[in-house]
């Protein structure tokens, strides 16, 4: 009897930090101009599907990694794996960056839409090449 008073209150206590942490709210960050036109772009090739554009924001080397997918290194590779990507709405916001030297990241959440809760997650590594922020990585994972 004893131990099952115990089980369940170990199961409550379970339970209720998970609740939580998924009613944590993390505020949207304003991110520096030449950070954020890296989001816009990406925002507005991704919505005109457009492969070789999207592509052209990775740095020649650059990675995606996604769910359920291999991962995808090189420019040229990055353009094939978009061929038939996009075309949405799509919304992405920043909750933190950095920027050391040449090297910078993003992490934020994306939706679509005017959807205001975020239906995934992702971080972006961008390297600064002649002056240019591209994206280096981009590893992305819905919330479901």
């Amino acid at each position: 009897m004893k131990y099952h008073r115990i089980l369940t209150l170990c199961l409550a206590l379970i339970i209720m930090s998970v609740a939580s942490v998924q009613a944590q709210t993390i505020q949207e960050i304003e991110l520096p101009a030449e950070l954020k036109v890296v989001l816009t772009n990406y925002e507005t090739h991704w919505k005109n599907s457009d492969a070789k554009a999207l592509a052209s924001l990775f740095t020649e080397d650059g990675f995606i990694l996604r769910p359920g997918y291999d991962l995808v290194k090189g420019r040229e590779n990055i353009q094939t794996s978009y061929e038939n990507a996009g075309g949405g709405d799509l919304v992405l916001r920043a909750y933190d960056y950095s920027v050391q030297g040449n090297l910078a990241y993003i992490i934020g959440g994306y939706t679509y839409g005017s959807r205001v809760k975020d239906m995934g997650k992702y971080t972006l590594t961008l390297k600064n090449i002649d002056g240019k922020w591209l994206i280096h990585s981009d590893m992305d994972n819905g919330n479901n």
